[in-house]
């Protein structure tokens, strides 16, 4: 191989190829790669950080479910607890009334015998009466017997 004046020439010029890249291409070229770097690097960190706020929302929002459900769970307790309060009253009111009714039926019952026994009671002093009567062969007078028929009408 013979060294010669291109050989010299062609190693000049890529050393001031070499060194013009260096100076005015090589630094944007490294300034891009850095910015994209940073780019990537605070993309992941927001991305880290994205995550923790999602695992941060899905505790929170299992903390409101969760205590959704205990309250759901009193109200529910509370509204079985009305109910059974209610058919308690509604029981005992019934009762009362029923118990109402039984002593008016009872007092009525107790009228009712009341009155068939004075009927009774009139009816069996004109049979007595007929029968003295049948008997005496006159008539009694009932104004001046009253207390004999009274006190008959109450043994009876």
């Amino acid at each position: 191989m013979d060294i010669n004046a291109t050989l010299f020439g062609q190693t000049i010029a890529m050393i001031v190829f070499v060194w013009f890249c260096m100076k005015f291409i090589w630094p944007p070229l490294l300034a891009a790669i850095e910015e994209r770097q940073e780019k990537i690097a605070e993309g992941l960190a927001a991305a880290e950080q994205g995550a923790e706020r999602l695992d941060q929302a899905k505790a929170e929002a299992d903390d409101i479910v969760a205590d959704a459900r205990r309250q759901a769970s009193a109200i529910l307790d509370q509204a079985n607890a009305r109910a059974n309060e209610i058919v308690a009253e509604g029981k005992s009111d019934g009762t009362k009334e029923r118990e109402r009714q039984l002593a008016a039926a009872k007092a009525e019952i107790e009228q009712e015998a009341n009155r068939a026994r004075e009927e009774l009671r009139g009816q069996v002093s004109a049979v007595a009466i007929a029968g003295a009567e049948r008997i005496l062969k006159r008539e009694i007078d009932a104004s001046a017997h009253d207390d004999i028929l009274g006190k008959l009408a109450q043994e009876l």
